[in-house]
């Protein structure tokens, strides 16, 4: 699917070493690497990109245009309890991102709970999977125990991905509209 060109980080409190190039199978060069708080154009960018279905799918319902605080909230994180990765690519002498996967967590740190989105025109292509091995990478670096999303029942692409990466899922017995998918990490 991929090539990787960077090694994988040690460090467990500071976010600089989560980053990696991925080469994609069409010879696309990737870039994953922690979200940072000056990275809020670049999100506001991605998630007013999104078709109506995608941003559905990611928010369990529709939203318009992103709030102020709504882009502070995705980038500007307390990395001792979250983690956000995002893909980009060069286009046009810039980085667009064009995918990002995040888990937070509460009191409990060894639990968190994660969500993924890919630009609808990135679908397929492998950097979904990209993006949930790296959070789930840097989730048992981390020492956690479980990673867990709740999701839309009719969202393809999430079961699909789900299904490669062996998360396993259960529909949410408090909503038949969604599903829950859950992976320990041990």
């Amino acid at each position: 699917m991929s090539r990787t060109e960077a090694a994988t980080p040690t460090a467990r409190d500071s976010v600089e070493p989560y980053c990696w190039r991925e080469t994609l199978d069409n010879g696309t060069v990737v870039t994953i690497r922690a979200i940072r708080k000056e990275d809020g154009p670049l999100e506001r960018d991605f998630i007013t990109g999104l078709s109506p279905e995608t941003r559905r799918m990611r928010f369990l319902g529709q939203i318009g245009e992103p709030s102020d605080a709504l882009i502070k909230s995705l980038t500007d994180l307390d990395f001792s309890h979250d983690m956000a990765l995002i893909a980009t690519v060069e286009q046009r002498g810039r980085p667009v991102e064009v995918g990002v996967s995040r888990y937070a967590t509460g009191d409990d740190r060894s639990v968190g709970e994660c969500a993924i989105v890919v630009a609808d025109d990135w679908q397929h292509r492998g950097i979904g999977t990209l993006l949930m091995q790296r959070l789930i990478e840097v989730a048992r670096g981390r020492g956690m125990k479980r990673l867990f999303s709740i999701d839309d029942a009719e969202n393809a692409q999430m079961r699909e991905l789900a299904e490669h990466l062996g998360i396993k899922r259960h529909f949410d017995p408090g909503n038949p509209h969604e599903v829950v998918h859950s992976l320990d990490l041990d």
